[in-house]
C-alpha cells in the first residue's frame, strides 16, 4: 500500500462478518451488517498538542481494534475497501 496518512490519523481494513448465525443459519450478503472490528493498517505520525510538541499514537499497525458503526470514511486504495479514521474514532485494542 502506498498511503501514508496524516496526523492523527489511522488506515483501517474491516475484518470480515459472520457468514452464520450461531443456531447455523446463513447470513445473506445484503442482510449483513458491516463489522465494527478491523486490523490497522498505517497510523500517522500523531497530532500536535497546544504547546506544539508531537503527540504519539497509541494504536500501531497490525493492532486489531473496535471502532463505531458509522466511523471513519470508506476509500479504495489499490483496489482494496479501506477506512481513514481519527484515532479518537476508535474505541479500543482488540488484544
Amino acid at each position: 500500500m502506498k498511503f501514508r496518512p496524516l496526523h492523527d490519523r489511522i488506515v483501517v481494513r474491516r475484518l470480515e462478518g459472520e457468514e452464520k448465525t450461531k443456531g447455523g443459519i446463513i447470513i445473506p450478503d445484503n442482510a449483513k451488517e458491516k463489522p465494527q472490528e478491523g486490523e490497522v493498517m498505517a497510523v500517522g505520525p500523531g497530532a500536535r498538542n497546544e504547546a506544539g510538541a508531537l503527540t504519539p499514537l497509541d494504536v500501531r499497525a497490525g493492532d486489531k481494534v473496535l471502532f463505531g458503526k458509522w466511523s471513519g470514511t470508506e476509500v479504495k486504495i489499490d483496489g482494496d475497501e479501506l477506512l481513514i479514521m481519527k484515532e479518537s474514532d476508535i474505541m479500543g485494542i482488540v488484544a
